[in-house]
């Protein structure tokens, strides 16, 4: 068999969705069986992702790579296409990081496991799936078939308000699903030929209105999932009620394909309306980083505090996409990826918290540094990545969409002023109620009454070793990124340039630096 020839992707995301498929007949009922099936066929397809990559993948390569395209309902021009680029390579991989970390956290769950495992693993492979496939309809496909397990993870496993937070989700994510499907239809009807390849579809000269139109049909969609305010409010609902796993695979993988998407369809098929729409990203950006961080602030349940800060930090994403500069691009995949990380950190750490003190009310906490003195170190030094501390993933990310940002020459100097000091105004708003919150938590004297009701025993070895197995990356990347930003340079670079030229005053100034140079005396003459 030629190893190059082998269809690499298609396998990484049937092969999860396959496995679960044999869970219902697995003979077992306490579920310890179900969850170390689980946890192995994780780990095979996340060795398979890296080998894929390791031995297919050139970085170098801009374009989509270990492509593989086969008919699949011919009558309709569907197609089961998929390949991968410096936009979905970074996420493919992290979905398979954190998804068997997730897979790990759910150790403790005995409430009808084998169909929680079968809900996490038809996941792994859809997830996977919106970040490789290439075709429209199939992508619509995907993103609606990946609601489905957080549905049902949230409306059973969930908290005291699980229904509602489960049939919020449900109705602003499928709401906005139907814009997918009217932009992916009138694009592939578009013209004379009928296609839904993305790479066709890209190739297709839309006419400037057409483009806004699609552009805000997509826009509406990604919002939703990003999440962008005031479409958002179905995140801390669903985070208030969901469990350590959920909450690691919400914040660290579902986020991200709102910001991958916004990428991949708006920015790369649609530039010349990416243009127009651009300065309207970089608002609403400023305002997601602002007000989450301010109403994150005022948040007495730990859960919706750090579901809030989440969606601050997604505003870097939309500045960097809408910078026009490869710094600023490249430091909004960076913080995409560095997000997933350290959100997958926090919300697993805040679970373990939860499972020892029983309440999520910060004014019923204090003190429990004295009894889990590990769980307070991990707590700590996750909140400092978060903060965006040096020498971690985060502060990387954001430093390179701010510079990114300050200094694009598509906006006027009045605008970046603006932006750049709210951006600042957001990042000094992080620190103080991230370490606001680990004081009220960790610091001061204990609340006897918890005490004396909980048995407040510290973090056990499974759970120091995924937030290790989370440190690593993020530490890793905050000292070298290179480590990240040499996977996906190539692509985002391409982006850019292709992005500029559809801005008329960026184009101009390269048509007229390019006359200079080809006008210009060469030396010795």
């Amino acid at each position: 068999m030629n190893i190059a020839n082998f269809p690499w992707l298609t396998t990484i995301i049937l092969f999860p969705i396959a496995a679960s498929l044999l869970l219902p007949v697995i003979p077992d009922k306490e579920g310890k069986t179900v969850r170390w099936y689980s946890l192995i066929v994780g780990l095979i397809d996340f060795a398979l992702i890296v080998y894929a990559f390791y031995t297919g993948y050139d970085f170098s390569n801009p374009d989509l790579q270990l492509v593989e395209s086969y008919p699949w309902v011919p009558q309709m021009g569907l197609n089961w296409s998929v390949g991968a680029d410096g936009l979905s390579m970074p996420l493919i991989i992290l979905t398979g990081f954190i998804t068997t970390l997730a897979i790990l956290a759910a150790w403790p769950v005995t409430f009808k496991p084998k169909l929680f495992y079968f809900l996490i693993l038809a996941m792994y492979g859809g997830q996977i799936a919106v970040f490789a496939v290439q075709d429209m309809l199939l992508f619509f496909l995907v993103w609606e078939l990946e609601l489905v397990p957080i549905y049902f993870l949230l409306s059973i496993w969930g908290g005291k308000r699980r229904q509602y937070a489960a049939t919020k989700f449900i109705l602003y994510t499928a709401g906005g699903s139907l814009f997918i499907l009217l932009s992916a239809l009138t694009m592939g009807f578009y013209g004379d030929t009928v296609t839904f390849d993305m790479r066709a579809i890209a190739l297709k000269d839309f006419a400037l209105n057409f483009q806004l139109a699609l552009y805000a049909g997509f826009l509406i969609a990604y919002a939703v999932k990003l999440p962008i305010i005031p479409l958002h409010t179905w995140l801390p609902d669903a985070h208030g009620e969901a469990t350590a796993p959920v909450h690691m695979l919400l914040a660290g993988i579902l986020l991200k394909m709102g910001g991958y998407a916004l990428i991949r369809m708006n920015a790369q098929m649609l530039p010349d309306a990416h243009a127009y729409f651009a300065p309207v990203l970089v608002v609403l950006g400023v305002v997601n980083i602002i007000y989450a961080a301010l109403t994150s602030f005022a948040q007495r349940n730990l859960k919706r505090k750090i579901a809030y800060s989440s969606i601050s930090h997604m505003g870097f994403v939309m500045i960097g996409i809408a910078s026009f500069t490869d710094l600023g691009l490249s430091g909004a995949v960076l913080q995409m990826v560095s997000h997933g990380l350290i959100g997958a950190s926090l919300f697993f750490l805040v679970g373990a918290t939860y499972d020892r003190t029983h309440t999520l009310m910060l004014d019923e906490m204090g003190g429990v540094a004295k009894r889990m003195p590990k769980i307070f170190a991990m707590f700590t030094t996750c909140s400092m990545a978060s903060l965006a501390l040096p020498g971690m993933s985060g502060f990387v990310a954001e430093l390179m969409v701010f510079v990114g940002f300050a200094t694009s020459d598509a906006y006027s100097s009045t605008f970046k002023v603006i932006v750049v000091f709210l951006m600042a105004v957001g990042v000094i708003l992080t620190p103080i109620y991230l370490l606001s919150m680990l004081r009220e938590i960790f610091y001061g004297e204990e609340n006897k009454e918890l005490v004396s009701h909980q048995a407040l025993i510290d973090a056990e070895p499974r759970e120091v070793f995924i937030i290790a197995c989370l440190l690593i990356p993020i530490i890793g990347i905050g000292f070298y990124p290179k480590l990240l930003t040499q996977m996906y340079d190539a692509t985002t670079v391409q982006l850019t340039a292709r992005l500029r030229d559809s801005v008329p005053t960026l184009a101009q100034q390269k048509e007229e630096t390019l006359k200079v140079s080809l006008s210009a005396p060469e030396i010795g003459n």
